[in-house]
């Protein structure tokens, strides 16, 4: 296989790259509408272009492609991809149907190490991080499956998009363009488990995308108990940050929070989130957790999830109860992936 993946440049980089090939300047515009728009999978296929300059091209380069492995679809509508990578590598993503569209969560790396203790993902660690290119197939992949338009992203699948940051930016910049697929930043959401320096650098973008961090706790004894990540950047670093980004990009932030069974989901907790979020008008998502495997955790019964809802609600703070899809396709992050390797995630 060609050393680089050309699906993985961006619009400028294309440019730079046609130009060092000494290529007019309007191949550049070709080649990215080849890549993004018309999805190509081989040069061949780029009828418009001058044949010496594929084949230069092929030899340089290839195009990242994804396998489906496994395919679920659960009885909501909601479909479940495992992909195999050229390297033999699984991601997963999942193609979820709303009133207002079709969302679909990418993976940005191969494994975690992140470590969170009520995720699939994380268990086996990281292997790799996912190239721009590769990121983006889950998007193609998904919509030509199913043959529906995506109009929405969520980067909240395998992985820590903030740890691939670079990738990820490269990403976000190939599906937004007008000459792609043409997603907008207001239609993708980037969720993190709180990797405080990163976020500051992703403010500094001004991306209009929706910046969601995973909670969970509102507490440091409690979320360290549950994401080790909170050892290094705390609750009350991780809240400064997001309430500098919410002033620096004008967006406003969301919080994830999974209800954990005896672990953070008493009315105590619930008046000791409000607090602490008090005054940002954030939005927080409450989520029933999906079993895994091996995690001592068990998910808050619904009952006590409305009670949660209602005394943040009444606290003033603006909590919904986020949509159950696909807990009959292991929906959980990771949980395919695990399956299809026997349990393991290497």
């Amino acid at each position: 296989m060609n050393q680089t993946g050309i699906s993985s440049y961006t619009e400028p980089q294309l440019a730079e790259l046609v130009k060092e090939m000494g290529q007019p300047a309007f191949r550049a515009k070709q080649l990215f509408k080849w890549l993004h728009e018309k999805q190509a999978r081989s040069f061949s296929a780029m009828t418009n272009q001058p044949k010496a300059f594929l084949a230069a091209l092929e030899e340089r380069f290839f195009i990242e492609t994804l396998e489906t492995e496994r395919r679920q679809q659960s009885k909501d509508g909601t479909v479940k991809y495992l992909f195999r990578l050229p390297d033999g590598n699984c991601i997963e993503t999942v193609l979820m149907r709303y009133s207002y569209g079709n969302t679909v969560c990418v993976s940005t790396q191969v494994g975690c190490r992140m470590g969170c203790r009520f995720c699939a993902s994380t268990q086996g660690g990281r292997v790799r991080n996912l190239t721009a290119g590769e990121i983006a197939n889950e998007v193609y992949a998904a919509a030509r499956d199913t043959g529906e338009r995506v109009s929405h992203i969520v980067l909240m699948g395998i992985g820590e998009p903030l740890d691939n940051f670079d990738h990820v930016m490269d990403f976000l910049s190939i599906i937004s363009s007008p000459n792609g697929v043409n997603i907008g930043m207001r239609n993708i959401s980037l969720s993190t488990c709180g990797l405080v320096p990163m976020i500051y650098k992703l403010a500094e973008r001004h991306l209009g995308l929706t910046l969601s961090v995973s909670l969970h706790a509102p507490t440091d004894e409690m979320r360290s108990s549950m994401m080790p990540v909170n050892d290094v950047y705390p609750v009350e670093q991780l809240i400064r940050a997001c309430r500098d980004y919410q002033q620096e990009t004008g967006r406003r932030v969301s919080f994830e929070y999974s209800m954990v069974n005896g672990v953070n989901d008493s009315p105590q907790t619930a008046r000791r989130l409000a607090q602490l979020i008090k005054g940002m008008g954030a939005h927080v998502n409450l989520i029933p957790i999906n079993p895994v495997d091996g995690s001592p955790y068990s998910a808050t019964d619904a009952a006590n999830v409305k009670r949660f809802q209602t005394l943040l609600t009444e606290l003033g703070v603006n909590a919904t109860v986020r949509r159950r899809l696909g807990t009959d396709i292991s929906a959980a992050c990771g949980q395919l992936r695990r399956e299809a390797k026997g349990g393991t995630t290497a």
